[in-house]
């Protein structure tokens, strides 16, 4: 590590917890970012500013003037940009001996599968439910820790879900892919502007904990926000045995 790494980095080797070798570890990750936009935009930074070894995201979308309320890694400059290509600009405006690959694809399953099986921690910030499950999958498939956020209204959720553990569930466990689901967007239903933000740097943090191996995950629970109140609830999520995407899982 350089001495200005050890400069920069220095709040984070300060905490017992991480020190030199657990910045190290996190130096040598690589995430997998899908969406760029509420929550993807805090990720992004928290985790460029963390200095994370290589970040991936992905999105296929462009900036425009509605996103500016709550998408803080664009600005006004950036309207028909790319969500990808902006936010790394403004990961690399801050932390420039980061990599930032841009992605400005469509998530398929195709893509992922080959995406996921590239990193070591994957982060799922989009915004439906046919891009969560088919990002659930290729981490199922490949063994990769994934850390789901969502936010809509006033209400926020987030979770982890590590099939390296024999008992903890996987996205589907919780939201099974046959059921119907009434899907709600920010475009109809409105989004309180800092509830993407308080989710997203939670992700962020359950990311890097992740790959520096400190402190206990989210896996097997569930925290849900309801920021009218600031009140937070946590349930359990059990792993399901009949789970159609990880129950034949090794």
């Amino acid at each position: 590590m350089t001495d200005d790494q050890l400069l920069r980095y220095s709040r984070h080797i300060l905490l017992h917890e991480l020190g030199v070798e657990g910045q190290a570890r996190i130096a040598r990750a690589r995430a997998l970012v899908i969406g760029a936009g509420g929550l993807g935009s805090p990720v992004a930074l928290y985790l460029g500013t963390a200095g994370l070894g290589r970040i991936t995201l992905v999105d296929h979308d462009t900036v425009d003037l509605t996103n500016l309320q709550r998408q803080i890694a664009h600005d006004t400059a950036r309207i028909g940009q790319y969500k990808a290509l902006s936010a790394r600009q403004s990961i690399l405006a801050i932390n420039p001996e980061v990599e930032v690959v841009a992605k400005t694809e469509r998530a398929d399953a195709q893509r992922l599968d080959a995406w996921v099986a590239d990193a070591d921690v994957v982060l799922d910030c989009s915004d439906n439910f046919a891009t969560r499950h088919a990002v659930n999958a290729a981490c199922v498939r490949h063994r990769v820790p994934l850390v789901s956020g969502a936010a809509i209204g006033f209400d926020g959720q987030i979770s982890v879900y590590d099939t390296r553990q024999a008992d903890s569930p996987c996205y589907a466990c919780l939201f099974p892919p046959e059921s119907t689901i009434e899907e709600t967007r920010c475009a109809t239903m409105g989004v309180f502007a800092p509830l993407v933000g308080i989710i997203g740097t939670m992700q962020a943090a359950e990311a890097l904990k992740l790959v520096a191996g400190v402190g206990r995950s989210l896996a097997g629970r569930l925290q849900m926000l309801d920021a009218r109140s600031m009140e937070w609830t946590e349930i359990r999520l059990p792993r399901q045995p009949g789970c159609p995407v990880c129950q034949h899982r090794h």
